[in-house]
C-alpha cells in the first residue's frame, strides 16, 4: 500500500519535544492518482520567513507546515536535529513544554503554508 510521509513534532508527558514518522495511507483514486483520507482542518496562513530565522518557540497551534521553497532545521528541546526541503510536510503538535528551534538552511527568505486544525 501506498503512503504519505509526514514529520510529527510532539511534547511528551515530561515537556520536551520529539520527532516521530507519521504515514497516511493512500487509496487508488484512478486517472488522478492515489489520496488519503480527508483530514479537517480549520484555516489556512501564508507565510514568509526572513533569511536569518532562528528561534525557540512552541507551535501556536496544531498545524501542518507544508515547505514550498527553502529548507529548515528543526531542533528538538534535547537537542535533536533534522532538516527539512522544500515540499517536505510537517505536523507540528508541540503547543506546550519547551518547543524546539527553526532555523533557515540558507540566508535566504523561505515560505510555508501553514494548515490549522
Amino acid at each position: 500500500m501506498q503512503t504519505f510521509k509526514v514529520t510529527r513534532v510532539y511534547t511528551s508527558p515530561g515537556g520536551h519535544s520529539y520527532f516521530d514518522a507519521l504515514e497516511y495511507p493512500l487509496t487508488d483514486a484512478g486517472p488522478i492518482g492515489s489520496l488519503s483520507d480527508k483530514v479537517a482542518v480549520s484555516q489556512v496562513i501564508f507565510r514568509k520567513v526572513p533569511p536569518g530565522y532562528d528561534d525557540w518557540h512552541n507551535a501556536p497551534q496544531k498545524q501542518f507546515v507544508v515547505l514550498l521553497n527553502g529548507g529548515v532545521e528543526i531542533e528538538t528541546s534535547l537537542g535533536e536535529k533534522r532538516s527539512f526541503e522544500q515540499g517536505e510536510i510537517l505536523l507540528m503538535e508541540d503547543t506546550t513544554g519547551k518547543g524546539h528551534r527553526s532555523r533557515n538552511l540558507l540566508p535566504q527568505e523561505r515560505t510555508s503554508l501553514f494548515i490549522i486544525f
